[in-house]
């Protein structure tokens, strides 16, 4: 009796020992294995971990009839990058991912089998921002971590994370390339103060996060230059000091609220035509708008069917303007409700000064 209590007890000693070794083991193979890992690539490591769960991807679903029985059915229509910008379910994203209203968009979540609907509840065109909402986020994923693009620096580390391809949740590395770049947008307005990054950026990417080596958001992949649509090196992400200004209004109107001067100007092929090199000549002036109000003209027609120029902005708070894009980049630093002064050339090439309070769009 006394040698099978021993012999168990022997068992039981040698069972946990050898437990104890496999785990010494496994631990030991993995601080081996983390010890070839350069320091920087530990960090990258670490920022892919706590960053993936906050990155999402967008689908456009569109209803088309087959061509043969003329059946609906569901099909991508494309696909695009998002992230995680709140705890109450909103999603940001580039506008021309989402402005396809007729659409149906799916968000996929990292680590989740089932993609989830969303609406689209704002956008920004002219900033190719958009914000979509889903009912309830998964209990793994969470707001992304957000930077500031103020202080960012030329040379520094640049990482994306996006779905090129449909190869989802691809890491790409780079360095900020170059900054403040003006690229062209939406309705002949520019998107100012862009990063450009050699990060890898290809279809699919956009509207995935830009982030920098502490894995806080930067930036929002928007666009490449490539002949062939695929990365060459030449990739350009809204700044997100941006995107923070415009999100709030998105979720809160739908939009963003901006003071405009109720006023439409001629087309810049027209003005070339008609000889003038200085300021734009305003084509059409809302009722009761703030030109308007401040007896500012537009153009007009008699009864015999000639057109007489209207007037000519040529200055807005001593800045010289020369497009629409002049004007939108100049009243963004404004508030509604402001008084700013603009000089104007009227038909009698006259210069005047008139003070413009400046109204909701």
């Amino acid at each position: 009796m006394v040698m099978r209590i021993l012999f168990l007890c022997f068992i039981t000693i040698l069972s946990t020992y050898r437990t104890f070794a496999l785990d010494e083991a496994k631990d030991s193979a993995e601080k081996s294995d983390s010890s070839l890992l350069l320091e920087s690539e530990r960090k990258t490591i670490n920022v892919y971990r706590e960053t993936v769960p906050s990155v999402v991807n967008v689908s456009n679903i569109r209803i088309v009839r087959d061509v043969f029985f003329g059946i609906p059915e569901q099909r991508e229509a494309g696909a695009g990058t998002g992230f995680v910008w709140d705890d109450r379910g909103h999603i940001v994203t580039n506008f021309h991912v989402v402005q396809d209203r007729e659409s149906t968009f799916m968000i996929s979540f990292y680590g989740q089998k089932e993609a989830i609907k969303a609406k689209v509840v704002g956008v920004a065109p002219k900033l190719d921002i958009a914000v979509l909402k889903v009912d309830k986020l998964p209990d793994n994923a969470k707001p992304i971590k957000l930077g500031s693009s103020q202080s960012l620096q030329v040379g520094q580390i640049a990482l994306a994370i996006g779905n090129p391809f449909e190869l989802d949740y691809t890491m790409t590395s780079g360095i900020i390339s170059a900054l403040g770049r003006n690229i062209d947008g939406i309705g002949g307005v520019k998107i100012h103060n862009m990063i450009q990054t050699d990060a890898d950026i290809n279809p699919g990417n956009s509207g995935g996060p830009l982030l920098d080596s502490h894995g806080q958001l930067i930036g929002m992949n928007t666009m490449i230059f490539s002949p062939t649509r695929a990365s060459n090196g030449l990739g350009f992400a809204v700044p997100v000091d941006s995107i923070k200004r415009a999100v709030p209004d998105l979720i809160k109107h739908g939009k963003i609220i901006r003071p405009g001067l109720g006023i439409s100007i001629l087309p810049e092929y027209y003005q070339r035509n008609l000889v003038q090199s200085k300021g734009v000549i305003i084509a059409y002036v809302e009722k009761d708008g703030p030109a308007d109000k401040a007896k500012i003209k537009g153009m007009r027609r008699d009864p015999r069917g000639r057109v007489y120029i209207g007037d000519i902005l040529l200055s807005i708070e001593g800045k010289e303007v020369n497009s629409l894009d002049d004007i939108y980049q100049i009243l963004s630093e404004f508030k509604i409700g402001d008084t700013i002064k603009a000089k104007i050339k009227r038909d009698n090439d006259k210069t005047k000064e008139v003070k413009i309070k400046l109204q909701a769009l």
